[in-house]
């Protein structure tokens, strides 16, 4: 007896497969968030990797619950020293001058093309950076 696979089999596979794509996306954060934490000492870092590989479900779940303000921290802080060494790269190799810049905004404000208001926000965010 040959049985045929039909079109709501393939819809539950592909939402099964969903599934475990999204629970090892999970554990895979968790496993980095463990290792990117300063916070925790070497004998923490491995309880919860153990914790996590043992009994997985319940150690996500404590982990995100315990740890997700922490979590969300860790991310926090990565992208904004991303966000800067992008930046410092930029310059660098731009190497446009504040003077340049603000020599740039001059024209704009005398052209209209902005506002006083707005030339002495980008004036301050430049002379700030």
């Amino acid at each position: 007896m040959q049985e045929t696979i039909g079109f709501f089999d393939i819809i539950w596979s592909i939402f099964w497969l969903f599934l475990m794509v999204a629970w090892f996306w999970v554990m895979i954060g968790v496993v980095t968030d463990v290792f990117r934490s300063r916070d925790l000492n070497g004998f923490a870092k491995a309880a919860w990797v153990a914790f996590v590989i043992l009994i997985p479900w319940l150690g996500v779940l404590c982990y995100v619950l315990i740890r997700g303000d922490k979590m969300n921290e860790h991310r926090a802080q990565t992208m904004a020293e991303i966000e800067d060494s992008q930046r410092d790269y930029i310059r660098s190799v731009a190497q446009v001058s504040a003077a340049d810049e603000l020599e740039k905004l001059g024209a704009l404000k005398e052209k209209g093309v902005i506002s006083e208001e707005e030339f002495n926000a980008q004036k301050a965010k430049i002379l700030s950076a």
